[in-house]
């Protein structure tokens, strides 16, 4: 967490330095969130792209999905953040350059982690209803993950007749 995935014109290729803007991007949306984890990146090219009946018009699209609990300004200000990231990576709208967009949402509660760094502690569990109470609270170390937001189920009985 958090997860990135930026969608961008395929002819846009030669001018926008993906590993750059990755560069920069990462400890941007780390701090902005305060997350303990590390940001998982994706680039797309769009062989094609239309906007508003242009043929061909260039667009860079930014998504970032967090764990549930952000407050919506929060979320608003790092969309900002990451508008202006993008002026810096790309030429200039009003010379031609690409629309740009971003999208900052919460990841579905079914959102599940499993590999490097999945034991890192989630401050924002994905029960919706105890992220408040989870934001208030003190983290545990690293060393000790967290178990809020876990879905346990009950074993089965065993069938005895």
């Amino acid at each position: 967490m958090p997860h990135i995935t930026v969608d961008y014109s395929a002819e846009l290729a030669a001018v926008f330095d993906r590993r750059a803007f990755a560069e920069e991007l990462h400890p941007l949306v780390v701090e902005a969130v305060d997350s303990p984890g590390v940001c998982k990146m994706f680039f797309r090219p769009a062989a094609e792209t239309f906007i508003g009946g242009r043929d061909e018009a260039a667009f860079v699209h930014v998504d970032i999905g967090l764990l549930r609990g952000r407050p919506d300004g929060q979320k608003a200000r790092l969309s900002e953040a990451v508008l202006a990231l993008l002026d810096t990576h790309l030429p200039e709208e009003s010379a031609g350059g690409p629309v740009r967009s971003v999208e900052v949402r919460d990841l579905a509660l079914s959102y599940r982690l499993r590999g490097q760094r999945a034991h890192a502690v989630t401050r924002y569990p994905h029960n919706p209803d105890s992220c408040a109470a989870a934001a208030a609270a003190p983290t545990s170390p690293a060393s000790e993950p967290s178990l809020a937001g876990t879905i346990s189920t009950p074993r089965a009985k065993d069938n005895v007749a």
